[in-house]
């Protein structure tokens, strides 16, 4: 077995990277050292295999409580979908005023005006089709 260094004033590090590298190697080996002790195989291989087992046992638990929680979830697209459908025909409704205000009055703004509300209506109902389509 490789013994391990210690520190004396003769091989004592002159730099402060000098003295880290040299604690980080000294930790380094110390715990190769241990790891590698054939009288803790054993006791290791247990454990791990104890807490493999009781994660095991946990996660049972915690796919119901997953799948419940998706459930929930999906249970609220359909009336979310027709919310934002809603909004959808509202803003539509708002713009479709606005722009005939803008028109009635001779404004040369309209194009843009009814492009812009027109455009945020056909986000709306894009944005929950694709939504709706990704997630059910």
């Amino acid at each position: 077995m490789k013994s391990i260094s210690t520190f004396s004033p003769e091989n004592t590090p002159k730099t402060k990277e000098q003295f880290m590298i040299k604690f980080f190697k000294n930790l380094y080996n110390r715990i190769v050292a241990f790891l590698n002790a054939p009288h803790l195989r054993r006791p290791m291989a247990a454990m791990l295999l104890l807490t493999a087992a009781v994660q095991m046992w946990a996660a049972g638990n915690g796919l119901a409580g997953i799948n419940e929680a998706t459930s929930m979830v999906t249970s609220y697209f359909d009336p979310g979908t027709k919310l934002i459908y809603a909004i959808g025909a509202v803003v539509g409704l708002i713009g479709g005023v606005k722009v005939y205000g803008k028109f009635s009055s001779g404004d040369p703004d309209t194009s843009k005006t009814a492009a812009s509300w027109f455009g945020a209506c056909i986000f709306l109902i894009v944005a929950a089709t694709i939504l709706r389509s990704f997630f059910l």
